[in-house]
């Protein structure tokens, strides 16, 4: 009865609107967080019966207009939080204001909307995975992104080398990677352009994982060919925790964050003007599995800020630094082994190794006028320093002392991001406009490449000189929602480069400059069936910078080679509890030329293309029980080449990664995962082949109020495997003649490591 009334009354109001259309009126609403009481920013917000939706802003905040003098019910969905719904009673001329909290719980997938609502933003995917299966340790950093493998070959302490779509990336030329908007990429730096190192993020606290394959994004420029990956940090800690690790070959680790503020805020009544502050920090120590102890120390410190200025404006500050110090044993040729030269985990030169650091300094200012324009202002600074020591090649050069090199480089870069966005319905098309600007600059001190030998005696000098680059753009984007089924996003990029490089080697020192700019345009539309089924084409420009020393050579000839891409997709749910997301995809790239730390010289790649499916499926097997999996198969392949030797050495051809995890309210969380990447050529005539591998690891936690047991074990069926490969020629001790062959680093062998965490 109740019911027939609500809708008799909903009924009658609509009639009596269209006589008295004027007066109508609004809902204003503000969504936060229970663990934290911060506004929660994404949320997908329905206004039941009427087929509108929304999603609130960095602020929180959301608002329905034009409604008339009705009540209403608003449903309010986010992966891994309980769905809410409310009741708003509208009056004529007057605006309804609610203030909602939403609170955890066990992750339903049938709750998950495939929503036209900016869907060039959706993130249905990681936002999943990052609920599902959390982030251990570093190294799932960046796995989180479906396809993407890594490798690690200097004991830990480099960055590690990333392969993705038929890319072998090194260690970031194609793919830009962001920690809460500031660049982790390295322009022009000492060991390969576009070096990204993320150590320097403490793992646990990792809110979000954002990504996007292909160069789609008006607001991410330079690197983003195979895409971009922002990695979110926690703006609160839900409460202060100590994580102990303990594990096999010599390796502890300690982490800590503490709450600064506590609970004194979250009590207070007026929410719009919560804050958090935390200290956190952690220390590894490793050996490692490797002959040669690895002596790992990495140090890192992280503090934030994030405090609501007023209703309407917020303020984060960010501060971190970070240090790490090891050796490594470096690559392997098959013959050492075959010979009995060295073991499966040995190492021909036992003096390789390296030191790193990075300081940061990020400040996020983000301002929502009542008229709903959002403006984003964000400064950031990084002092790093570099230096790494390998022998790639042993006794090519050098028959005498060997052919380690030493990579160095001193390091300030600075940055400014800002946009200006603002929202305006027409009808019942909803135009969403951003205009934005950035600008980054990187001054390195005595960048230098030299002949060592033990890692002590600088035998000569190849490169040392200073850098000073900048990176200047414009961009605007416009998203425009036609319909409840229809999105259209169009973008325009202008980037302009200006390198100088002074070369502290010649007599007299000469510095000279280069400059070019390029022009990036985005067009995508996605088409919204219902809340179970999107097609989508995604098609943009984007480019790779060149490394300084080569630019400023080649007089700014060719320095920004585009590369071209396209996506056609669709996002699936034929089940509550099934999701879908499929894409045919193809990338066209002008030219690759590529610097060559390690030896100081310039490769041009020449034009290439590549093209391949993508397939991720999410399955909620039972309400504890989750599967996933990742399917990405590539044909890459250089343009304008003979048949047979057009490979791209290195470039996965086939890939799968995938795995079981559950999550129970006995407190039992845990995860079984695969990863396979398939034979791959490591030349051009694919007569050098690099050997695929197939390895599962496990996760298994068991928390109560105040504690959390976990047990990690990686390569569980303790399978040997080569983590990475490279074909190189090189020369052993007392050999007449190089050789070229497969080098590489093995991979981990069962590695188990347990932990407690106790929070307080």
């Amino acid at each position: 009865m109740k019911r027939i009334i609500y809708y008799t009354l909903f009924s009658i109001s609509c009639l009596l609107s269209f006589s008295a259309f004027a007066h109508l009126g609004s809902i204003s609403g503000v969504v936060y967080e229970q663990t934290t009481n911060l506004p929660l920013r994404g949320v997908n917000v329905q206004l039941t019966g009427l087929g509108k939706t929304t999603t609130t802003n960095e602020l929180g905040q959301y608002r329905f207009d034009e409604l008339v003098a009705a009540p209403y019910k608003i449903e309010l969905s986010y992966v891994g939080l309980k769905t809410v719904v409310v009741e708003a009673i509208v009056l004529d001329d007057q605006t309804t204001s609610l203030k909602t909290l939403m609170v955890n719980s066990t992750l339903e997938l049938k709750e998950v909307v495939v929503s036209a609502q900016r869907a060039h933003d959706q993130q249905l995917i990681s936002n999943l995975d990052i609920k599902i299966r959390p982030i251990v340790n570093s190294q799932e950093v960046l796995r989180m992104v479906p396809g993407l493998f890594i490798g690690q070959h200097a004991g830990g302490g480099k960055a590690e080398q990333i392969f993705l779509r038929g890319f072998d990336i090194d260690h970031g030329t194609d793919i830009q990677l962001t920690v809460d908007g500031m660049p982790v990429n390295m322009v022009s730096h000492a060991h390969g352009q576009g070096y990204a190192d993320l150590h320097f993020v403490i793992p646990e606290l990792i809110q979000g994982v954002d990504f996007k394959k292909g160069p789609y994004h008006a607001e991410k420029g330079n690197f983003t060919t195979a895409g971009w990956v922002n990695f979110r940090t926690r703006n609160a800690l839900e409460r202060s925790f100590v994580k102990l690790e303990a594990g096999q070959f010599g390796t502890y680790r300690a982490v800590a964050g503490l709450d600064l503020l506590g609970n004194r805020l979250k009590a207070g009544r007026n929410r719009d003007k919560n804050q958090s502050a935390y200290l956190a920090s952690e220390y590894s120590y490793s050996n490692s599995y490797f002959d040669n102890p690895q002596d790992f120390k990495r140090l890192n410190i992280m503090g934030k800020y994030h405090g609501h200025l007023s209703s309407t404006t917020y303020l984060t500050l960010t501060g971190s630094t970070f240090w790490s110090k090891w050796n490594h044993s470096g690559q392997i040729p098959d013959r050492a082994i075959e010979s009995g030269l060295t073991g499966f985990f040995g190492s021909v030169d036992p003096t390789e190794g390296g030191e790193t650091s990075r300081t940061n300094v990020n400040v996020q200012l983000v301002t929502v006028t009542p008229r709903n324009h959002t403006i984003k202002n964000q400064l950031f600074y990084g002092n790093y320093n570099f230096e790494l020591y390998s022998n790639f090649t042993f006794f090519l050069e050098d028959s005498i002392n060997g052919d380690q090199i030493r990579q160095k480089e001193k390091r300030n870069l600075l940055g400014y991001n800002g946009s200006f966005s603002t929202q305006n319905d027409v009808g019942s098309t909803q135009w969403t406009t951003t205009l934005g600007v950035q600008y980054r600059q990187d001054f390195t001190k005595n960048t230098e490449l030299s002949h060592t030998k033990n890692r002590t005696e600088t035998l000569n000098r190849i490169q040392f000189g200073n850098i000073n680059e900048l990176n200047a753009s414009v961009y605007a984007d416009e998203l425009v929602q036609v319909s409840n089924q229809l999105t259209i996003n169009a973008g325009l990029r202008l980037d302009f480069f200006r390198n100088q490089y002074e070369d502290l080697l010649a007599a007299p020192l000469t510095t000279k400059q280069a400059s070019a700019a390029i022009l990036s345009p985005k067009l995508n539309v996605y088409y919204t069936f219902n809340n179970r089924f999107q097609l989508y084409l995604n098609t943009g420009r984007g480019f790779h910078s060149n490394d300084t020393r080569v630019v400023v050579p080649q007089g700014g000839r060719q320095i920004l080679p585009p590369a071209y891409g396209s996506d056609l997709g669709a996002i699936f749910k034929p089940f509550p509890k099934l999701i879908i997301n499929a894409a045919a995809w193809y990338l066209w790239l002008q030219q690759e030329f590529v610097y060559v730390g390690d030896a100081g010289v310039v490769e041009p790649g020449g034009r290439t293309r590549r093209q391949g499916i993508d397939l991720s499926v999410r399955y909620q097997i039972t309400d504890h029980l989750y599967a996933d999996v990742d399917v990405n198969t590539t044909k890459p392949r250089a343009i304008g080449e003979l048949e047979g030797q057009n490979y791209l050495p290195l470039a996965p051809i086939f890939t799968t990664m995938g795995g079981l995890s559950v999550q129970n309210n006995a407190g039992f969380s845990g995860s079984l995962r695969y990863r396979y990447i398939g034979n791959r050529p490591a030349n051009e005539d694919n007569s050098i082949v690099a050997k695929g591998y197939f390895v599962t690891d496990m996760q298994a936690n068991y928390s109560r109020k105040n504690y959390t047991l976990g047990l990690s074990v990686q390569n569980l069926f303790n399978t040997r495997w080569k983590e990475t490969q490279f074909a190189t020629e090189s020369r052993l001790q007392g050999e007449a003649a190089p050789v070229e062959e497969i080098h590489f680093t093995p991979g981990t062998p069962f590695f188990a490591r347990l932990s407690l965490t106790v929070f307080f």
